[in-house]
């Protein structure tokens, strides 16, 4: 056990990492030694940010909890916190269940933890972050919460009203992660869509992208998750008009049924999320649109799901996700609907859809083979340099993989000709 050692262990999703990065920084100021998720646990302290938006989530979250009081038990650890969703969504219950925690903190509390550790917050470094990520990308949360309440979302039970965070706030982070060598940027939130609403009234989006991509060293910015209701037409033409604004968009649709789309609460029609689609392809040529889709919500009979895989097969989406439907406490769906459709029905058409995908993956996958891609390199590995392009973000996109016929440097860009594909890879050799 080294004295005066955290370690940090993030869980979820790319928004709680930002979380951990931002108390990173204040730990270090604090004079902690910080270690984030590391492959083995040293510190006298352990802080875990836990995941509470879906059951295999919060299960995970549980899991770690218990695995880390058992080695507190056992004299590995002194002290042991948690913080994050699972803990501002359950705190009660967590408390009442888990006595081996020393302290529980929910999404936002997290600075008394400073306090608590006879520290003091740095207010000069709110907007300061020590990355977890490669040094050549981050991720750049431009909100908190959501005002949309989906019938089947417990996000805004857990995070509350959309918050947007200041333009200059954001605009100043930027330039100081670009001075540190970062060069590309995966913008965040639960709702892009609705950024500068609360703020500005109205939808700022457009405008916070085309500041960003008007600096120097911003290579790439990459948007994910914004919402198809009132969505902010503006900010096609600014992808449309930036080189530095990849051609891709991650953007939930969850389902194409109207009966569906109406039980979710989502305020879209089927009609509606064609026309999206369609003027989305139009106005940016070659987008790669990413998003999630769910079986098994209530009212979804046999002839839903058959529109749903319809609308995949006529979409054809570059990148696609999806889940089965779990029934969330709170939720509107959880106190209106009856969760009546048996598991294994659920798992069998979230196969079938995946399958379909993957089908269409391998396709556009393929139609890049003889193409020339900007890549940029993330790591070295024993028999390849892996990257991406544009098209792929970290962690849950296709990575391409290169050849080691000559030295690459992680964070560097090249031009690499794609030679051949699987349905999330692609080989490639980079050009002379």
């Amino acid at each position: 056990m080294r004295r005066n050692k955290i370690d940090i262990i993030s869980l979820g999703c790319s928004k709680n990492l930002v979380d951990s990065e931002h108390l990173i920084r204040q730990l270090h100021a604090a004079g902690y030694t910080v270690e984030h998720n590391p492959s083995h646990i040293d510190g006298e302290i352990v802080v875990v940010n836990t995941c509470g938006f879906i059951a295999d989530a919060q299960e995970e979250s549980i899991n770690t909890i218990l695995e880390l009081g058992e080695a507190k038990k056992q004299g590995k650890i002194r002290k042991l916190m948690v913080m994050g969703c699972l803990s501002e969504r359950f705190l009660a219950e967590l408390t009442e269940e888990l006595p081996e925690v020393d302290r529980f903190y929910g999404k936002f509390n997290w600075k008394q933890m400073l306090n608590d550790f006879g520290k003091s917050y740095r207010d000069d470094l709110a907007s300061d972050r020590i990355l977890t990520t490669p040094p050549h990308y981050a991720y750049m949360k431009i909100s908190e919460g959501c005002n949309r309440f989906c019938a089947f979302c417990a996000i805004p039970l857990i995070t509350g009203r959309h918050k947007s965070v200041p333009m200059e706030q954001l605009l100043d982070e930027t330039r100081n992660l670009v001075s540190r060598g970062v060069k590309e940027f995966n913008v965040i939130a639960q709702d892009l869509s609705s950024y500068g609403l609360d703020l500005y009234g109205k939808m700022m989006l457009p405008t916070l992208v085309e500041q960003m991509a008007a600096m120097p060293g911003v290579e790439w910015i990459r948007l994910h998750y914004a919402y198809p209701t009132q969505f902010p037409w503006d900010i096609l033409p600014v992808m449309a008009q930036h080189d530095n604004v990849c051609n891709y968009l991650d953007i939930a649709l969850q389902h194409i049924s109207d009966k569906v789309l109406t039980n979710m609460r989502r305020h879209i029609t089927r009609d509606e999320t064609l026309q999206l689609i369609e003027r989305m392809r139009l106005e940016v040529p070659g987008l790669h649109l990413r998003t999630t889709l769910m079986v098994g919500f209530p009212g979804e009979g046999d002839k839903e799901f058959d529109e749903l895989m319809d609308f995949v097969r006529q979409a054809r989406f570059e990148r696609m996700g999806a889940f089965a439907y779990s029934e969330e406490t709170g939720t509107w769906a959880a106190q209106n609907l009856e969760d009546s459709i048996p598991q294994d029905v659920k798992q069998a058409r979230l196969e079938a859809l995946m399958s379909l995908q993957e089908e269409i993956s391998m396709e556009i996958q393929e139609s890049k083979i003889g193409t020339t891609q900007r890549v940029i390199i993330d790591r070295e590995e024993e028999e390849y340099f892996v990257g991406r392009t544009q098209y792929d973000s970290p962690e849950v996109d296709p990575e391409v993989l290169i050849a080691k016929t000559s030295p690459l440097t992680p964070g560097n860009f090249y031009n690499a000709k794609i030679t051949s594909a699987l349905p999330f890879e692609l080989m490639a050799t980079v050009e002379k």
